[in-house]
């Protein structure tokens, strides 16, 4: 009498009966399975799992460009930086978001996929879109940009906007730029207003490298000068315009700009410390007439034309950047 094992559950619900002489080519099949398979002449372990490919985090190395993106998008990268990732990996412009679409379908290499990869990873642990590119467009200028200096914000294109409206009049006006950065402010009103004899100034010796460089490649005939505001600021200008550090020290936002310079975006308690000792500095360096401009934060206008007027500026005033937001404020030295 043949015996029986269960084998495993029949459609029914019960069990399997199989001969010895099945059981025994079972046995047989198990121990094969279980056997160490040759490894292949001179290829061990090791160089066989590096044969495989390894997909990237974000899609496969054999990805077309709309599945990366849209993984990106999956692990929390926002579209448009995605978007400007993609094509800095690809050695397009970043802003060339026409050129990704019609090429959609494109394949990414394993090179590039990997470059995405970890582009991807930086700016999932806030690192600017800009330090990652290392460049950002400001006023039509393309600035080359690293952690030595704050990125652009467009923000700040309200403030280029007023001192253009002031410098329109003027043959050759003299204008200062302080906490120059990037050198953003000072280039675009240089590149836009050619006549002008623009002067950037920057307490950061890497800030003002960084400034410098831009100037070179963009051939704008800025000057550039080492100094804490105007300590070390000869003369008098038509325009003095800055952009300076205006967040509290104890500001909740600061964790989200970590990867930014602290020297360049915080000022003292209330965050105008910076801006008060400009205020009390620059009559003395500008002319009968001269504007003084100040980009600030969101809700320091008031405080801003306040410190103007006690300093005796007249017409102290404030612009609006595209959001609604009281973002500028000025004044001018009597005539």
């Amino acid at each position: 009498m043949a015996r029986s094992i269960n084998k495993g559950p029949k459609p029914s619900g019960g069990y399997a009966k199989v001969s010895s002489k099945s059981l025994k080519d079972a046995q047989e099949k198990s121990a094969k399975r279980m056997a160490p398979r040759p490894e292949h002449p001179g290829l061990g372990k090791v160089a066989r799992a590096a044969r495989k490919p390894v997909p990237s985090v974000y899609g496969d190395t054999v990805a077309t460009l709309q599945t990366a993106l849209l993984g990106a998008q999956k692990h929390g990268i926002d579209k448009l930086d995605a978007r400007m990732l993609l094509l800095h990996v690809l050695g397009k412009n970043p802003s060339d978001s026409a050129w990704l679409m019609a090429h959609n379908n494109n394949a990414l290499n394993p090179l590039q996929a990997a470059a995405f990869g970890t582009a991807c990873t930086r700016r999932r642990a806030g690192e600017p879109v800009a330090y990652i590119t290392g460049q950002r467009e400001f006023f039509g200028l393309a600035l080359h940009v690293d952690a030595r200096v704050l990125v652009p914000r467009p923000d700040t294109e309200t403030l280029v906007d007023w001192a253009l409206e002031r410098l329109q009049e003027q043959a050759t006006p003299q204008v200062l730029d302080l906490g120059t950065g990037s050198g953003a402010v000072a280039l675009a009103i240089q590149h836009a207003a050619s006549k002008a004899e623009v002067t950037a100034v920057d307490v950061s010796a890497d800030a003002l490298a960084v400034a410098q460089a831009n100037a070179q490649r963009l051939k704008l005939p800025v000057k550039f000068l080492h100094s804490s505001w105007l300590a070390q600021v000869s003369g008098r200008f038509d325009l003095i315009v800055s952009n300076p550090p205006y967040i509290a020290d104890a500001d909740p936002h600061l964790p989200a700009l970590v990867h930014e310079p602290l020297g360049a975006l915080t000022a003292g308690a209330d965050g105008l410390d910076d801006i008060r000792q400009i205020i009390s500095q620059a009559p003395a360096h500008l002319q009968a007439g001269g504007w003084l401009l100040l980009e600030h934060g969101y809700d320091q206008a008031a405080a801003v034309r306040a410190l103007l007027e006690q300093t005796g500026f007249t017409q102290a005033q404030s612009r609006q950047d595209l959001a609604g937001i009281e973002r500028c404020s000025g004044g001018q030295i009597p005539v």
